[in-house]
């Protein structure tokens, strides 16, 4: 008999398809009535098959009275409630390493871009304004100071892409890196101060709700530009809009946002900000490897009882 697997949220058609072969697996999301088909079938599940996006609240967790196992797809884990999980005994895995390279090599696009005016210049030539004048100067990238907020797995790596740039790099963390080959700043303000580039990689979640506080954002000075792939939580995004609008930074490159998809209206008016719908991992070669790290990570679990890579 296969395990039974609950499914939230649509996943990529070909790990559907793994889990289906795999499991007896059963999508929450087809159900006109999900908490009335939990309160009647709730109990049948063991499995969780679920993303970064679509997470696990309490009332969830709480609504599978069997459950033991969650396997997220994606590496961040601040929609699921990991308290209720440990609270339950539930393990839960994500989807690291995998997307780090391409999460790095698109920030490290959004910095090129935001500060040589990448797409603002694309726009310039295609309404036709280059027969009228020359585009504006941008701002040099290499030889660059590049402060990182956040010096995990995406952090370090685009700090190796800087390192091809000739930048120096600083970061801020919750404590300090030993044998670290970057300096260390404890104050976040002073690395916002220090900085030309503000690349934001931390995890989201309550801990780091609005880390990136007004205070940060005025910190980077009229010169310096604020990138963000880590979670829109993490930045005070209606301060940053301000800052913006008064010419208090110099820009921002946005793959994130607080309420996504929404993005606010006052910076889809901005030219000096350059945003992405949350792609940062979209590539096919790492959604297929974080999809057969999600399946692998249930196969296991079920198999053994451990999980390859656990979250928590």
């Amino acid at each position: 008999m296969k395990p039974p697997v609950l499914q939230h949220g649509r996943l990529m058609a070909s790990l559907e398809r793994a889990l289906a072969e795999r499991f007896d697996l059963h999508g929450l999301w087809q159900e006109a009535d999900p908490k009335a088909f939990l309160a009647a079938h709730g109990h049948r599940f063991v499995g969780l098959a679920t993303s970064a996006r679509f997470g696990a609240d309490r009332a969830l967790i709480e609504a599978l009275p069997k459950l033991a196992v969650i396997a997220s797809f994606g590496v961040g884990v601040d929609a699921i409630d990991l308290d209720a999980a440990r609270e339950r005994g539930v393990a839960v895995s994500n989807t690291p390493d995998v997307l780090t390279g391409c999460v790095a090599d698109l920030a490290f696009g959004l910095l090129i871009d935001v500060a040589r005016r990448l797409t603002a210049a694309d726009r310039f030539v295609r309404r036709g304004d280059w027969r009228k004048g020359q585009f504006p100067l941008a701002r040099r990238v290499w030889g660059g100071n590049l402060g990182i907020v956040g010096l995990g797995r995406i952090g370090e790596a685009v700090a190796r892409r800087a390192g091809g740039f000739d930048m120096t790099v600083r970061y801020h963390n919750r404590r300090i890196i030993e044998n670290c080959r970057y300096d260390y700043e404890a104050s976040l303000p002073a690395l916002a101060a220090w900085a030309d580039f503000l690349l934001v990689a931390c995890a989201g979640g309550a801990a780091t709700r609005h880390l990136v506080s007004r205070e940060v954002i005025d910190a980077l000075g009229p010169d310096g530009f604020l990138v963000n792939v880590s979670r829109g939580s993490v930045v005070d995004e209606q301060a940053l809009v301000e800052a913006l609008q008064a010419g208090r930074i110099a820009g921002a490159a946005l793959d994130v946002f607080e309420d996504e998809p929404n993005v606010p209206p006052a910076l889809l008016a901005l030219d000096n900000v350059v945003l992405l719908p949350h792609i940062a991992s979209a590539t096919s070669e790492t959604r297929q490897a974080m999809a057969d790290c999600t399946l692998a990570n249930l196969v296991s679990w079920f198999d053994s009882g451990r999980l390859l890579t656990p979250a928590v």
